[in-house]
């Protein structure tokens, strides 16, 4: 599988690529002459593999159950990521062979050898979902069509090999529904559900893998605030890039991940609980830790704006960014009515530290959120600047007027006692 790079060009009045004259966007990359462009990488074509190779089938899915089946934990004792269920999903390929037959098989170690790539070259990729269970007991995925999407986009991105995603979404709800009696079902609980894919070519040098494993583990996860919620302070941060225009930020890639811990620990010793990740002498707001950001103004005349940044190329565009701005636009449009501010405008554009500092200061900033899978919604109350702290307005239970509507709703979707075509029910 190819992916064609467009060469960009720079000028003072235009940008060009071997497709065509691009569009000068708003926002985008900052570089040495001044020029500012949206990186294209989303929008990049992917080309057509000249042989045709087995695809994932599920008809072809084979299933060697367990024959010691673990006891669940308790829902109390759960720690997010910590504990597995019984049963993993593995297909492997090959460029010789494609997608080999999918299997079902007992959850247990990975057998590797040193000299495969994603231990040298960091080629994996991965998604996060959750599986819900009701309380008249049906499973439900939340919008699990947009993690197929975006895997497969991320795969594109370092050259693994893509999928059929309807595919690998049937053989996921096999697991699921497999695994079913691991799906806690106290309010607030779910089944965090992580497709992996990595380069298991056994040889040294940076390629395109010849071979693929794509595997899917489950784990049951209670609520990411089990004691009611509680607001994060931020270390805004100067010294350290998450990503990096033109790089890989806007894709789900395991390498994006690790530099980021050096600097938690370092947010860490300063007394704070996440990065806000900064770019460019502007210091623009892109995420928070490994959540999309959004922010609250209110302005002169009574409205207020939703701002999130926008999708540029080194912001994710996360499953739950998604669905935070379809409630708010819904909402703002007139389509349906939240428990949201009458006058609201939904924006997705550049928001800096200078624009959110001067907005505490007069009174004008309503509240600023991460939104992501795990969490779903987290509510800021400071951010460290440059040697100060800015105080960001929170309610009496941590949260502020519109992350506190949009965790409603979201929540009621994801759980069912909102119906909606975003859950999509495991038969």
């Amino acid at each position: 599988m190819s992916l064609p790079f467009r060469h960009l060009t720079r000028s003072s009045s235009r940008l060009s690529s071997a497709s065509g004259p691009l569009s000068r966007p708003s926002w985008g990359a900052s570089y040495t002459s001044g020029t500012r462009f949206k990186s294209s990488l989303l929008d990049i074509p992917v080309a057509a593999d000249q042989v045709t190779l087995p695809d994932i089938d599920p008809s072809k899915l084979e299933i060697n159950r367990t024959t010691k089946p673990k006891t669940p934990p308790l829902s109390k004792d759960l720690v997010f990521g910590h504990t597995f269920t019984d049963h993993m999903l593995m297909i492997p390929w090959s460029a010789k062979s494609g997608w080999a037959a999918p299997r079902i098989e007992p959850y247990g170690p990975l057998s590797l050898e040193p000299s495969c790539t994603v231990l040298h070259y960091a080629q994996t990729i991965f998604e996060g979902m959750k599986a819900y269970q009701q309380t008249n007991g049906t499973i439900t995925l939340f919008r699990p069509d947009m993690n197929m999407r975006r895997m497969n986009t991320s795969a594109q991105r370092i050259a693994l090999p893509g999928f059929n995603g309807e595919a690998l979404l049937e053989l996921i709800k096999r697991l699921v529904r497999l695994d079913s009696r691991w799906i806690p079902t106290e309010p607030g609980h779910s089944l965090y559900i992580r497709p992996t894919m990595i380069g298991t070519q056994r040889a040294i040098g940076v390629n395109p893998p010849s071979e693929a494993l794509l595997y899917v583990i489950c784990c049951p996860v209670g609520p990411y605030y089990p004691n009611g919620f509680k607001p994060v302070s931020l270390h805004g941060t100067t010294e350290y890039v998450r990503a990096a225009p033109g790089g890989t930020g806007a894709f789900k890639l395991g390498v994006n991940y690790a530099p980021g811990v050096m600097p938690q620990k370092a947010a860490a010793k300063l007394g704070y609980a996440q990065n806000l990740w900064l770019h460019g002498p502007e210091h623009y707001l892109t995420e928070v830790g490994t959540m999309n950001l959004f922010v609250v103004f209110k302005h002169a005349d009574g409205t207020h704006e939703l701002v999130t940044p926008p999708l540029d190329g080194m912001i994710l565009p996360g499953v739950t960014r998604d669905s935070v701005l379809s409630l708010a636009r819904s909402h703002a449009n007139g389509t349906q009515k939240f428990e949201l501010p009458d006058k609201m405008v939904v924006t997705e554009r550049s928001v800096s530290m200078k624009e959110v500092k001067a907005a505490a200061e007069n009174g004008s900033l309503v509240e600023l959120f991460g939104a992501g899978t795990a969490a779903v919604i987290t509510t800021v109350d400071k951010i460290g600047y440059l040697g100060e702290d800015v105080i960001i307005p929170t309610g009496a239970d941590g949260m502020g007027p519109v992350s506190r509507t949009i965790w409603k709703e979201l929540v009621g979707r994801q759980t069912g006692t909102i119906p909606s075509k975003w859950s999509v029910v495991v038969d």
